[in-house]
């Protein structure tokens, strides 16, 4: 049974399926799903896919594509939603340099009080960083909060083992099948699979063979196969474990 730990359901290329897709989840093997969230809109939407399916939760905030737009009034309207009883999580935060849709003083700033949002709530967090991963780091070590997921982590091994000791998870998804992506098998060749969650980024980042449609849970059976190729260890175990690793940071 796979606890898959980071999608986007509420994503409009879901709208012509999304309830046929998600009821067929459970006799598929998607236990439990958490679905993140990239501005207040969609944070209010995750809540309510959450609401209407037993094995969906939710995380709220604000993604730094969206932070050129934010005040903080929107802070306040995170913190009423993360009480939530299904809300589990403030993300997804952090950092873009690739594609620089918020000005990067205002990703930085924005970044930071949603860092201090979560320190408040005592809530686990969950990172975007790209092209971005020492001032990601850099602003996560120098904040209270020592729980959460560095999504779709695609940084080294040695920051990998670094957030590790900070207390964090690493959120490995379909990019680590993709050809010729050394540095995410090194990634999941040296941390301990006990700090590892399985994600699919759905509906990006869709595994080989796959690579290119649009992606979904039924799919982190690939993400699972390659962790097992790796490390050399059954999926059922990888399974085991990773969801334990996601119900440990996630619903204690």
């Amino acid at each position: 049974m796979y606890f898959e730990s980071h999608a986007h359901y509420d994503d409009p290329r879901f709208d012509d399926d999304r309830d046929e897709l998600l009821a067929s989840f459970p006799e598929e093997g998607i236990e439990t799903v958490v679905n993140s969230s990239s501005d207040i809109a969609s944070s209010k939407a995750s809540i309510a896919l959450a609401e209407k399916y037993p094995f969906f939760y939710a995380s709220v905030g604000v993604h730094p594509h969206e932070v050129k737009s934010m005040t903080e009034d929107d802070i306040e309207t995170l913190r009423q939603l993360s009480k939530h009883p299904k809300v589990v999580a403030i993300g997804e935060i952090g950092l873009d340099f690739y594609y620089d849709h918020s000005p990067r003083d205002a990703q930085r700033y924005w970044f930071k009080r949603q860092l201090k949002l979560a320190e408040e709530l005592d809530m686990p967090i969950i990172v975007h960083s790209r092209e971005a991963s020492q001032e990601c780091f850099d602003i996560i070590k120098a904040s209270n909060v020592r729980k959460g997921v560095i999504h779709c982590y695609s940084g080294g091994a040695p920051m990998a083992k670094d957030y590790i000791n900070m207390g964090f998870y690493i959120g490995i998804g379909g990019s680590l099948t993709f050809k010729n992506n050394r540095k995410t098998v090194e990634v999941v060749e040296q941390i301990p699979l006990e700090k590892i969650l399985i994600e699919t980024d759905a509906p990006y980042l869709a595994p080989v063979p796959h690579r290119g449609e649009r992606n979904d849970s039924r799919l982190l059976k690939y993400v699972v196969e390659k962790i097992g190729s790796i490390k050399n260890i059954a999926e059922e175990d990888i399974c085991n474990i990773t969801k334990n690793n996601a119900i440990e940071l996630f619903l204690k």
